[in-house]
Parts: C-alpha cells; structure tokens; sequence
C-alpha cells in the first residue's frame, strides 16, 4: 500500500530530469562560482561531492536493473552517509527504503523515508517521501501518525494522492464518510482517462450510496 503505480511515477519524472539535466546544474553552479575567487574552493568540493555521488548512484542504478537488492541498499547507505548535501542522496535513500519495505524491514524503511522527509531540498522528494512513510504507517495500523503526514499540503501534482491515501487511513479507522470526502477529492485531482481513476471509483463505489 505505501508504494503505489502512480506515485512512482511521480518520483520516476523527478529521477528522469536529474539524470537529464542534473550534471549541467552542478556544473552551471561550478562555472558561476569561479566568479568569486573567495568562494571556489568550496564550489570546487561540493561539485566533486556531486560528481562522485553521480557516478554512485548509476551504479545504483544498474544494480536496481540487476535486481541485487543488497547492492543497492549498501550504494544507497554509502550516497547518503558521504554525499549527504546532494540531490542524489535523497533519490538514494527513497530507493533504499523500498528495498527495506519489500524485504519487510519496515523500522529501516521508515528511518530513511524519514531522512528524506527532513533533508531532501527538493520539496517534490520531501512529498513522496512523507506519502509514503504514510503508507508504511498505514501497513502498521499507526493511524494517527499515518494521517497527520497526509494532511500536509502537498504540490499541486500530489493533490490527489495524498487525498487517496488519506482516504484509505480514514476507512481503517471507520470514518467512510470522511472516506469518501478524500476519495472524492483524488478523483477530481485525477487526468482525465488515466487508469488510476477506475480504482478511485471502485474505492467510492465500495462505500455504496452516501445517501443510504
């Protein structure tokens, strides 16, 4: 339940752009900070950290390709223990914490799915992070906890799945009609044909008539 299709695709876009044009950031920082003389010496190490986090995290990335689970978590471990200041540690940690979820290691997954909540910079991976340390929360029945990562306002992209999720938390705690409300919500913030939508329906037609 934490890991859902169409929330990955969100982080899936946000990795898509930082390997299309994240090396062109840092060395657009590294060409702008030569301009000052008092500064380069910092300028210099941060775009070493960054290019040594991104040769890491291809490698990373081949052993998700692989399917070697302990390669990856161990990867993950060495980018956001030495590369902290990086984007890539935070797409490092969201990869690490999937690895634990799937191998059920739910305190591991949540430890770093809360790192990514309180040092990512990016306010999109700080998103998909708390929505799915939400979703690992839910899968404990920590409702309370699980609820209160969802009711913070999001981008306008997860709009939607934040309200579905929060829907879902509602549900288990017995509340269908604030069930609903949520469910509502996510399928208005839906795209128009997506697949997604069918299940929002099928979760508001399980409830039957708000009337009844």
């Amino acid at each position: 339940m934490a890991y859902d299709l169409q929330e990955q695709e969100q982080l899936e876009e946000l990795k898509a752009w930082w390997k299309d044009y994240g090396r062109l950031v840092i060395l657009a920082v590294v060409a702008v900070a030569v301009v000052f003389a008092g500064f380069q010496g910092w300028r210099y190490y941060r775009h070493t950290q960054s290019l040594a986090a991104v040769a890491l995290y291809e490698q990373l990335e081949q052993a998700e390709r692989a399917g070697d689970r302990k390669k990856m978590a161990d990867i993950a471990g060495e980018i956001v223990a030495k590369y902290a200041s990086t984007p890539y540690a935070a797409f490092a940690a969201l990869s690490a914490a999937r690895v634990s979820y799937e191998g059920r290691d739910l305190a591991q997954a949540k430890a770093r799915l809360a790192w990514v909540v309180e040092n990512a910079r990016r306010e999109e991976l700080r998103d998909v992070a708390r929505l799915r340390l939400a979703g690992v929360l839910l899968d404990e029945k920590n409702y309370d906890e699980a609820l209160k990562l969802v009711e913070t306002k999001p981008g306008e992209s997860m709009t939607g799945l934040y309200a579905d999720l929060r829907g879902d938390i509602l549900l288990a705690q017995g509340k269908s009609a604030d069930a609903r409300s949520a469910y509502q919500l996510a399928l208005d913030r839906s795209e128009a044909g997506s697949p997604y939508r069918a299940t929002l329906q099928l979760k508001l037609d399980s409830l039957g008539d708000p009337k009844n």
